[in-house]
């Protein structure tokens, strides 16, 4: 095994690190785990999604419905939310999620990290951000606001962490390039910035067969994706330290790195 990276086979089997005791969270489901020894790992097989939902369009409640039912469902972005939430730091006191959602993510962090007492959390999406604002009701902690990636993000202050899950593939790459390197700025000293991701594959019939095993048709038109390894670079450059892939499966991909 090295570190956290497995690579999926062609059944579509991929590998976890064991995250230890189970939790009972707040806002996210428990992952299950296992005790053993350092090395063992959890063993799942993503099935085929039955559902294809139509092209994203992010304005349409009907839409953004198909979209969660169909990643609450979903195996692979399980582990890799699991490895994400292995890296984070101990005791971090506060948290940005870009594209946010229905602010899944930053609920599995919070039931991680009780430390944690400030959280923005932005979307441009208005039905994502209605279902978010939901799960935060009544949370001090939590503020959940209207933001498009697009927008440069010095406005929104600094983070111990930042996060994103499966939104920054919407932009282009020069506009990746360029969220990477604010967030290397507004991270604070020794900042994680986890990036779990929707990337390229290395050919198009790996890309058809890792469609398939998600139950979709086709890409969304929005979809701008970019291999791996363009993005490890861009984000070096940006400044972060410590970069790697550090999971992953098929077309998702975790990137993480720290601030100086």
């Amino acid at each position: 095994m090295d570190g956290l990276r497995q690579a999926a086979d062609h059944r579509g089997q991929y590998l976890v690190p064991d995250p230890g005791s189970p939790r009972t969270p707040r806002y996210g489901r428990p992952v299950r785990a296992h005790r053993g020894s350092i090395g063992q790992y959890l063993e799942v097989t993503a099935a085929p999604d039955s559902s294809n939902p139509p092209a994203a369009s992010w304005s349409d409640p009907d839409v953004v419905e198909q979209y969660r039912e169909r990643m609450d469902r979903s195996e692979p972005r399980a582990a890799g939310e699991a490895v994400l939430v292995s890296l984070l730091p101990a005791s971090p006191r506060s948290l940005l999620d870009l594209g946010c959602g229905d602010g899944r993510l930053a609920g599995l962090i919070l039931d991680r990290l009780p430390s944690i007492h400030r959280v923005v959390a932005v979307d441009s999406s208005p039905a994502m951000l209605g279902h978010a604002r939901s799960r935060f009701s009544g949370d001090a902690r939590v503020t959940v606001r209207p933001w498009n990636l697009e927008d440069p993000l010095t406005p929104l202050g600094r983070f111990d962490v930042v996060v994103a899950g499966f939104s920054i593939h919407h932009l282009d790459d020069q506009r990746k390039q360029a969220l990477f390197a604010e967030v290397a700025r507004q991270l604070t000293p020794d900042g994680l910035f986890a990036n779990l991701e929707v990337v390229a594959s290395a050919t198009p019939e790996l890309h058809r067969q890792f469609l398939d095993l998600i139950g979709r048709p086709d890409d969304d038109p929005e979809d701008r994706l970019a291999p791996v390894e363009d993005q490890l670079r861009w984000m070096r450059e940006a400044g972060l330290t410590q970069v790697d892939c550090l999971w992953r499966w098929r077309g998702f991909a975790l990137l993480a790195g720290r601030s100086r």
